[in-house]
């Protein structure tokens, strides 16, 4: 149930790269939570230098024209081991994918209530259980 939006540099990845990034955004949570590889819902935004900001040092970071933010909802129950693994698989599967550096990759997770989510029919299909993964 995890929803990803990848805000990357406009013009700087190639449609097969996209592709990658997506497949490495899903893997982050195959590998990271132990989510069924179909639970895939991934947006990837692309945004010109006049409208993408990340300061390049801050946290000590050294972020190149290729760094990016992505936001991940995800369940609110997720305790902060999940987060932790979910981040370092993000970060290691998107430099996988894209040969850009560890420091060009913020991640924001957003805890969302499990009832918050409908995958569709306008129907809330978490709101009287928890997700089985």
């Amino acid at each position: 149930m995890p929803v990803f939006n990848a805000h990357i540099p406009a013009n700087r990845f190639s449609p097969q790269q996209k592709r990658a990034l997506a497949d490495a955004l899903n893997q982050s949570l195959v590998q990271g939570l132990g989510i069924p590889e179909g639970d895939r819902f991934i947006v990837i935004s692309e945004h010109g230098e006049d409208e993408l900001f990340l300061d390049p040092t801050f946290m000590g970071m050294q972020r190149t024209s290729d760094a990016m933010i992505i936001t991940v909802l995800l369940g609110a129950h997720r305790p902060l081991d999940d987060k932790r693994a979910v981040s370092a698989a993000i970060n290691r599967l998107v430099v996988e994918a894209l040969g850009v550096s560890p420091d060009d990759i913020f991640i924001a997770l957003v805890p969302v209530p499990n009832e918050s989510f409908s995958f569709g029919r306008g129907e809330l299909q978490l709101a009287e259980g928890s997700p089985r993964w």
